[in-house]
């Protein structure tokens, strides 16, 4: 065995034992050695099941438009974006969503407990405006017009209709009152953070945080306008109305309000993931059960694990002692595989799972035409050494050929489940690529290192059985 292959041998062990810490851990904490306060890396590993094993939420969205409205595809996608951060921040794991263009957002919830609440924030458009209101509060709740979005920049004032009925026909009508407009001095857009603290008297506030330019704008306001009033409007309606008690000039304020932890939760939210580009509406939403129940699962874990032994036992019954090393390899490659999944993470389905098992056939495919080359040079007379680099040599270009052959499908699948919202589509060609990743790895570096490794000392002249010769 040579120095090459020792190097191999030393990255190759390693990697194993940290694949089977991930696989046996459901969370990493590593602590910091220079603050033992706070773990230099604390996370969960747990695998993470689909929608169609888990069971939950399936939600249709669609663009709030009219039907002739042409909705660009980036922007249907920052939709998205922001729709994911928002339920991922409401505690909602394993969110999937894509886009089903030229309108339309598909998105799962696995395991989902409150589909009400995700909703409604979904909904959402989280459109803040700090409004000037002048010297009189308005009550919290109240809906009120702001020149937003508005080619009007004036206040209107209200004219107080008169309460004096009349029955005289000719009599000139009363007038209607006309809402006051208050001016917008800044809007959402203008927060760098927004974030949730304790309040003071019990409750909970939310502290954000200007840029740059907006806390200019936002200390000149404020300046200019001590001991009057200020509302918070999230989507026209007044969420704090607060007076200006002296100019505030480093760009941070509160918002406060009667919020609870979870009221307050959700407003952040809003506010730090900006309003959408795109209106939506839920089209269509359904609970969904999982089709395989927890005792289908459980027995589908054990026929997997009864296939890999009937491969393993096969391997080594017809190539005997490079079979048994071909099935360390095998182990190796569903070690890996499974530490991948966890760590990327990959939501397990249905189809993700098939894309894992084929991958496992592709493996073993990768040793079969190894060790077949193996045979024929050392039936040629050849020594083992010479035998497994030229076996393995010749039997790469088939083994790459077919491998990047399947890589480029998945590339296509993979793009076409994105492309139209096919999250099935994606979990299979998802797994089955990482699965063909691995698997050239495993049959290049893993396999031939563990051939060298025991088989480099051996006379096959010697032992023709052990290579079923």
């Amino acid at each position: 065995m040579n120095r090459r292959q020792y190097n191999w041998l030393i990255l190759i062990i390693p990697l194993i034992a940290l694949a089977i810490w991930v696989d046996v851990s459901k969370q990493i904490t590593i602590p910091d050695p220079f603050n033992p306060q706070t773990p230099l890396i604390d996370r969960n590993v747990d695998i993470r099941l689909g929608l169609d094993l888990r069971g939950g939420l399936q939600v249709l969205l669609e663009a709030d438009l009219p039907a002739d409205t042409t909705i660009s595809s980036d922007d249907l996608n920052v939709t998205r974006q922001i729709l994911e951060s928002r339920a991922n921040a409401l505690g909602v794991s394993e969110v999937v969503m894509q886009v089903a263009p030229p309108r339309r957002i598909v998105a799962e919830f696995p395991g989902l407990q409150d589909p009400e609440q995700v909703i409604a924030s979904l909904q959402q458009t989280g459109l803040l405006e700090f409004v000037d209101i002048g010297s009189t509060p308005v009550t919290e709740g109240t809906i009120i017009q702001t020149d937003f979005g508005t080619s009007s920049t004036s206040t209107t004032t209200t004219e107080t209709p008169t309460n004096t009925p009349t029955t005289d026909p000719s009599a000139t009508p009363a007038p209607t009152a006309t809402p006051t407009i208050y001016h917008t001095v800044l809007t959402g857009a203008a927060l760098s953070a927004v974030s949730v603290q304790a309040a003071s008297l019990g409750g909970f506030d939310i502290a954000t945080t200007f840029k740059s330019e907006a806390a200019t704008i936002f200390a000149d306001y404020t300046g200019s306008h001590v001991n009057q009033y200020m509302a918070i409007v999230l989507d026209k309606r007044v969420i704090s109305s607060l007076i200006i008690k002296s100019k505030i000039p480093n760009g941070q304020g509160v918002i406060q309000g009667k919020f609870t932890q979870d009221s307050a939760n959700a407003l952040a939210i809003q506010l730090r993931y900006g309003s959408l580009p795109v209106p939506i509406k839920v089209v269509q939403s359904q609970s969904v059960g999982p089709t395989l129940g927890e005792e289908s699962v459980r027995r589908s874990v054990i026929a997997g694990i009864i296939g890999l032994l009937v491969v393993v036992i096969f391997m080594g019954l017809y190539y005997r002692l490079p079979g048994l090393i071909a099935d360390v390899a095998l182990v190796t490659f569903a070690l890996i595989c499974l530490m991948l999944y966890k760590l990327i993470p990959v939501v397990l389905t249905l189809s993700g799972i098939a894309g894992f098992i084929l991958s496992i056939g592709m493996a073993v495919d990768a040793n079969i035409l190894i060790f077949e080359r193996l045979k024929e040079e050392l039936r040629a007379g050849r020594t083992l050494h010479q035998a497994i680099d030229l076996g393995w040599k010749r039997a790469w270009p088939s083994i790459r050929d077919s491998n990047f052959s399947t890589l480029i499908t998945c590339v296509i699948l993979f793009w076409f489940g994105s492309a139209f919202g096919a999250s099935v589509v994606k979990g299979f060609a998802l797994t089955l690529a990482l699965g063909v990743g691995v698997s050239l790895f495993t049959a290049i570096i893993v396999t031939r290192t563990f051939l060298h490794l025991v088989l480099d000392t051996i006379k096959s002249t010697e032992h023709p059985r052990w290579f079923g010769i």
